[in-house]
């Protein structure tokens, strides 16, 4: 750092054009304004690694959202998803619990949501609560979806739903007795509408 500081004050001291050696004030004025410069590259170089760091390091998506390609969650439907939404709770001993209250998220599968699903799960259905990152959604992906209310006993339903490839999302999460670590998580399912069921399409949202 010595040396930086002497290099700066030194390049600074030669810049006027005087034959006349450099009076005290000048040194003093060209080593401050080194110091300045040192002090201003301290305290900005880290704010723009730890910034660099945080883009990379978040599962943002990094494709711009169509919002023609979810368009179709408007169109009119008589299609039918039935569900329920569970987790198993080993710590407690007791086989399940229900995502009772928590919302369930309708989200049509386009090219922004599958990379986005991708990143956030990866290869698995499931997210552990301290994984889950804070990141807000496009407005207008988070618009184009449709959401529900998980029924006490997990289960919920969503209706009038027109043919087309889904994601579904939700959530559960809860603290141990006598533990500040949060159990539980995330965890999303996949349907596809074809317009011509019989019935309900069910599926499960429970991390498997």
């Amino acid at each position: 750092m010595l040396d930086y500081l002497t290099a700066e004050a030194a390049s600074l001291a030669k810049r006027p054009a005087a034959t006349a050696p450099a009076k005290v004030g000048d040194l003093c004025s060209s080593w401050s304004v080194a110091l300045m410069r040192w002090l201003k590259f301290l305290v900005v170089a880290p704010l723009v690694i730890l910034s660099a760091c945080n883009a990379s390091r978040g599962p943002t998506s990094g494709l711009g959202f169509d919002p023609s390609q979810a368009s179709y969650i408007r169109a009119p439907g008589r299609g039918v998803i039935a569900g329920q939404a569970f987790l198993r709770d080993a710590s407690e001993k007791s086989n399940v619990r229900y995502a009772a209250g928590e919302t369930v998220r309708l989200i049509p599968a386009t090219t922004y949501a599958q990379d986005r699903i991708k990143k956030f799960y990866g290869s698995v259905k499931f997210l552990p609560a301290a994984s889950i990152p804070k990141v807000e959604p496009d407005a207008q992906y988070a618009a184009l979806t449709r959401t529900t209310t998980v029924e006490s006993d997990g289960r919920f339903t969503f209706e009038n739903v027109a043919p087309g490839r889904y994601y579904l999302t939700t959530r559960l999460i809860w603290k141990p007795k006598d533990s500040q670590t949060p159990e539980g998580g995330a965890m999303y399912g996949e349907v596809t509408l074809t317009g011509h069921e019989n019935g309900p399409v069910k599926v499960v949202l429970s991390g498997n």
